[in-house]
């Protein structure tokens, strides 16, 4: 378990699904919450290729804090398949102050265990992670 720069530990198996959604591409989005007393991240949903990206917004509570990965496929101008993995620090207006400082505080350590992250976002509603705006983001 690494430790955060907010004292947070980060669980092993965090590190684990999101190799297996970058090198294995065995899941479509994994979300990310602190455990009940706030001391470590742990992996909270894991949705496979299948999942729609509304499944995957749906998956975001509305007055809780969550990191999320999101594993977007799309076309380039040229009609070209392409993959890009988003890193999502979703952080809701209506979330209690004190998840709020948790999840910034842990956001960067956390971030950067996670090797491979291509874009990222930090969105307070939903508006902000929209199928469009990541559309926006990769274009």
């Amino acid at each position: 378990m690494a430790n955060s720069s907010s004292g947070v530990a980060i669980h092993d198996d965090c590190k684990l699904k999101f190799n297996e959604l970058q090198s294995k591409r065995m899941h479509r989005f994994i979300t990310f919450m602190m455990d009940n007393k706030g001391k470590e991240i742990i992996v909270d949903k894991i949705g496979d290729r299948t999942t729609s990206y509304e499944d995957f917004t749906s998956s975001l509570p509305e007055g809780d804090c969550r990191f999320a990965i999101y594993d977007f496929d799309f076309l380039t101008a040229e009609d070209v398949p392409k993959s890009r993995i988003f890193y999502i620090l979703w952080s809701p207006d209506n979330a209690k102050v004190r998840s709020k400082m948790l999840y910034a505080s842990s956001n960067e350590r956390f971030k950067k265990e996670l090797n491979g992250i291509q874009l990222e976002v930090q969105a307070t509603d939903a508006g902000e992670i929209s199928l469009d705006a990541l559309k926006d983001r990769v274009k």
